[in-house]
């Protein structure tokens, strides 16, 4: 693009279009709405409960009862979407994560009852087996520690179709299993969930900012000293990144998911930009605590700093956002308006 193109000064001065704050929402490139927002909760066996996490300042673990007390806001916020994150009792967990398959479980009752209370409201379910392991792995492992791939398959085919028997909208694996989605979207088809989408963790990078989270569902002292890296992505690569998202497409995926998000902007763009499918994008806890920590020490405005972060990932090019800013963000979003 040539200099005449783009003017030169003082003819023209691009700070008139920022004078006024009307001015600035005229031209925004980009714009953040709730919609673009999905709420991740974590939920606990018995009634009545409310756990804080405690690496996760402001979330807090539920029970069923409890949940749908805080859902009444989210579903009138605008909000269209939450995700299930389990919180298993240690004498259910098991090597094999058997437990993910039973009908009445924990993620399977409280489909049943979320959708009794907001039909309207979409529930995505997580799909892996390591809220329900003893050793805390995605996968069944073998005596060396090692994932087994298609043994992992066959359990995760399972717990999908007991979701979707319970009810849930979105199938969301998070493995990072090879050929689990072409395989779980077969048995989909056969047991006639034609409807059921698929959100496939296809991009799943092996991130230390997970955290939080393994606190929150109880994974991290299963999981001890091991590591995830045998089967999720190396944060060092794109191209394998991008062919992860490509297999999963061509095997059924409706949706990709990128995860992380912040550090992994690059990632959201170049697949965006290669496969024009809906890309959503995982603002994880490690990303929603170091916001959390700065703004309750006083360093940063966890307002401006949380609605800046969120903007850059929909500004990258995703179409929803896994947040655990969402209400407040989407309460934020409605000031504004």
């Amino acid at each position: 693009m040539s200099h005449s193109i783009l003017g030169k000064f003082p003819e023209v001065r691009l700070r008139r279009a920022r004078r006024t704050k009307s001015l600035r929402r005229l031209t925004a490139e980009t714009e953040l709405s709730s919609s673009d927002l999905i709420y991740p909760v974590f939920i606990i066996e018995g009634k009545d409960k409310v756990e804080p996490v405690e690496s996760m300042p402001g979330i807090s673990r539920k029970s069923i009862d409890q949940l749908i007390k805080e859902l009444t806001e989210v579903s009138d916020m605008g909000i269209p979407a939450i995700a299930l994150f389990p919180v298993i009792n240690n004498s259910k967990k098991t090597p094999d994560g058997i437990e993910c398959t039973n009908p009445n479980g924990l993620v399977q009752s409280a489909i049943r009852v979320i959708k009794d209370k907001f039909p309207e409201l979409m529930i995505i379910t997580d799909v892996a087996l390591d809220p329900y392991t003893t050793h805390g792995q995605d996968g069944i492992i073998n005596d060396s520690n090692y994932v087994l791939n298609d043994e992992t398959i066959e359990m995760l085919v399972r717990q999908a179709l007991s979701h979707a028997a319970a009810g849930a909208d979105i199938i969301a694996p998070s493995d990072m299993m090879d050929g689990r989605i072409g395989k779980i979207r077969n048995a989909l088809e056969d047991a006639n969930f034609k409807d059921v989408l698929l959100l496939a963790y296809s991009a799943k990078f092996a991130s230390g900012f997970y955290g939080p989270f393994r606190d929150a569902i109880g994974s991290n002292k299963n999981l001890g000293e091991a590591d995830k890296s045998t089967y999720q992505i190396a944060p060092s690569n794109t191209d394998e990144a991008v062919r992860e998202v490509g297999f999963d497409i061509k095997e059924g995926a409706d949706f990709v998911m990128i995860k992380p998000a912040l550090p992994y902007l690059d990632i959201v763009k170049r697949v965006k930009d290669a496969y024009k499918i809906p890309t959503f994008a995982y603002q994880v806890s490690g990303e929603f605590s170091m916001i959390k920590a700065a703004a309750n020490n006083g360093w940063l405005n966890e307002k401006d700093a949380a609605m800046e972060s969120l903007l850059s990932i929909k500004r990258a090019g995703a179409s929803a956002i896994l947040t655990y800013f969402a209400l407040d963000a989407a309460k934020w979003l409605k000031d504004i308006n």
